[in-house]
């Protein structure tokens, strides 16, 4: 799939972004706390924002759970992931309530007709503070039967999961989203301390998101711009069959492979199916334009991508709210915040 996810600039759709949304390179939109100010309204944006665009689209947002969730009023609020294990008392109370967790937070966003969460996140909590309490464990060991129980959760709601940021951005302090991370460790350190969650969970998840970490001892480029890792290790050696997303181009850690343009051709060349162009618009129109030439052939993977992501109907959120699994959850919620 060569398409674009872009963003929006406020709470209603600009002229612009309707005729960015009729453009055929676009297609998804990723929702930010500046585009909600209400339930009611967001799901105004979402209708319109589809019925402007020229091809079906993922919308997606940020909804981790923790201090990323990007809606919060008329909305459960999330515990981070890391509070799972630091307040149950034991293994299966754990994995209960990252099922349960999981479940809740996709049947929320479903609701506002947002197709998917960009979560969970499969880093090891280790020395990044832009990972942190996102993270559910600090060893792997630890997160992947609480990750698995977390996508199950939310695959019982109908939501598609994408685990991120592969192959772990936790062992690495800088913010790839201001500057440009470099993990200086040996290939057999990064292979036992932060791949193991997506080796166990590569044929769980539906999508994943790779990290704007360079690591060079396994390659020169940042893991989302390297063909060895989205091809030779993430397709052939875990054979993993989804989605691949970038993350956003407009991060700092993307700024190593050159100009917006070069970014994209650079992540799609490696093996992106989708790229994210966030809070940039020219840089989002240039890239855009950019690719506009590389789709004649690309439709039909463009269709199945989207197939393979997009939600299915889900509950309003009224009824929702009369569902004894949701009432379940807050409870889950309230013990949580007792803690």
């Amino acid at each position: 799939m060569t398409a674009v996810m872009i963003d929006l600039s406020g709470t209603e759709l600009t002229s612009e972004e309707r005729e960015l949304l009729a453009h055929p390179a676009v297609g998804g939109v990723i929702l930010f706390s500046r585009n909600f100010s209400d339930t009611d309204q967001l799901m105004e944006l979402v209708r319109q924002t589809r019925a402007a665009a020229r091809n079906p689209l993922i919308i997606a947002v940020d909804h981790e759970g923790g201090r990323v969730q990007r809606f919060r009023e008329g909305l459960s609020i999330i515990p981070a992931m890391a509070d799972i294990l630091l307040k149950a008392e034991s293994t299966n109370e754990a994995t209960h309530w990252a099922q349960e967790l999981g479940w809740l937070m996709a049947t929320e966003v479903m609701a506002l007709d947002i197709d998917i969460s960009f979560a969970p996140v499969l880093d090891v909590n280790g020395i990044s503070e832009v990972i942190g309490d996102r993270a559910f464990a600090v060893s792997a060991k630890e997160i992947i039967p609480i990750a698995r129980a977390f996508i199950r959760g939310m695959h019982q709601a109908g939501m598609k999961a994408t685990g991120k940021h592969f192959p772990g951005h936790g062992s690495v302090r800088a913010d790839s989203h201001f500057e440009i991370p470099i993990d200086e460790r040996d290939w057999e350190s990064i292979r036992d301390t932060d791949l193991p969650p997506f080796i166990e969970l590569a044929n769980y998840l539906d999508a994943i998101m790779p990290a704007h970490v360079i690591y060079p001892a396994v390659d020169d480029k940042p893991a989302g711009f390297s063909s060895y890792w989205l091809q030779d290790i993430l397709r052939a050696q875990l054979q993993f069959k989804g989605v691949i997303f970038s993350d956003d181009l407009g991060m700092a850690g993307a700024t190593v492979a050159g100009s917006m343009t070069e970014r994209a051709y650079a992540a799609l060349d490696a093996g992106c199916d989708m790229v994210l162009v966030c809070n940039d618009r020219a840089g989002a129109i240039e890239v855009i334009k950019a690719i506009e030439p590389r789709l004649e052939n690309d439709l039909k993977t463009m269709t199945k991508s989207y197939e393979l992501l997009a939600k299915p109907a889900g509950m309003t959120l009224p009824i929702l709210r009369n569902h004894p699994r949701w009432h379940a959850a807050q409870a889950i919620v309230a013990s949580m915040a007792a803690k």
